[in-house]
C-alpha cells in the first residue's frame, strides 16, 4: 500500500554501504523526531484511538506518516509497532509520546539491521558505532522535556533565552546554567534547525516550543523585557478566535 512519494513503496535501491545505511537510519530517525517534537500536535491528532491500529513510519525522504500497516505478508520493511493510538487517551501525553518513542527507537534499529545483515562484521561494527554516537529518539524526547520543565520550574514560567556568552575573552557555551546537553536534539519550531549553543533562542511560554531568536525576530536584550513570550503560531491562533 502507499506509494514511493510517500516513501512506502518498494525500495528500488536499498542501501548496501555502513554509510548509506546509517544515512538512511539518520533520515528515518529525523522524521520520527519531527513527528514526536515540532509536529507533536499534528501527529497527536492523527493518533486518534478510534481509528484502526496505526504505525507511526519514518521514512529516508524524512517525512513522517501516521497510516496503517502494510497488507503483504511478509513485508518489504521491518514493521514498526501496531496500534500506537490505542493507549494515546488511557495514558498520560508525556509518558505516551515516551513510549511511541522507544518504540520508534526499537523499529529504526530493526531496519537498519534488515539491511546491515548483508555486511560483514567489521562494516556492522562501523554502522552501530555511527548509530550509537547519536541520541536515541526517546533520549531526544525525553531530554526535551525534562529541560523544559527544569527551565520553566527555575524562571517562574519566564521565557528563558539561550545565549552563548563570552566571558574573560574565552568563549563559553552557557543557557543560564544550563549545560549544552540538557537540550538533546531540540529543534526551532520555523526553521526546524536542531539547538547550537552558537546561537540565541528562546521558548514559547503556551507551546513550550523552541525558536531561534532570528527566526521570530527576537533578541537578546529584547527577551531581557519580556515577562511570557507568545510565538507568532500562538498569537495566531487567538487572533482567529
Amino acid at each position: 500500500m502507499g506509494d514511493a512519494a510517500s516513501g512506502r513503496g518498494r525500495v528500488v535501491s536499498p542501501p548496501r554501504t555502513a554509510e548509506d545505511i546509517f544515512k538512511d537510519y539518520r533520515a528515518r530517525r529525523s522524521a520520527i523526531l519531527r513527528a514526536l517534537t515540532h509536529d507533536v500536535e499534528d501527529f497527536y491528532a492523527q493518533c486518534d484511538p478510534e481509528k484502526e491500529n496505526l504505525c507511526l513510519y519514518g521514512y529516508a525522504n524524512e517525512a513522517w506518516e501516521v497510516a496503517l500497516p502494510a497488507e503483504e505478508v511478509p513485508t518489504e520493511l521491518p514493521e514498526p509497532a501496531l496500534g500506537i493510538n490505542f493507549a494515546r487517551d488511557g495514558m498520560n501525553r508525556r509518558d505516551w509520546l515516551a513510549l511511541v518513542a522507544v518504540h520508534s527507537d526499537s523499529w529504526l534499529i530493526a531496519v537498519a539491521f534488515y539491511y546491515a545483515a548483508r555486511l560483514n562484521r567489521n562494516d556492522r561494527k562501523r554502522l552501530f558505532g555511527m548509530i550509537n554516537d547519536l541520541q536515541t529518539v526517546f533520549e531526544v524526547v525525553s531530554g526535551a522535556r525534562q529541560y523544559k520543565e527544569r527551565s520553566s520550574m527555575d524562571n517562574g514560567g519566564r521565557a528563558k533565552p539561550l545565549v552563548k556568552v563570552e566571558n574573560n575573552g574565552k568563549g563559553t557555551d552557557e543557557a543560564y546554567g544550563e549545560d549544552d546537553s540538557d537540550h538533546g536534539e531540540t529543534l526551532c519550531g520555523t526553521c526546524g534547525g536542531i539547538y547550537s549553543a552558537d546561537e540565541f533562542w528562546i521558548g514559547c511560554d503556551i507551546c513550550e516550543r523552541w525558536y531561534h531568536g532570528k527566526c521570530v525576530k527576537i533578541t537578546p536584550a529584547k527577551a531581557e523585557s519580556i515577562k511570557h513570550y507568545k510565538c507568532p503560531s500562538c498569537n495566531s491562533k487567538r487572533a482567529r478566535q
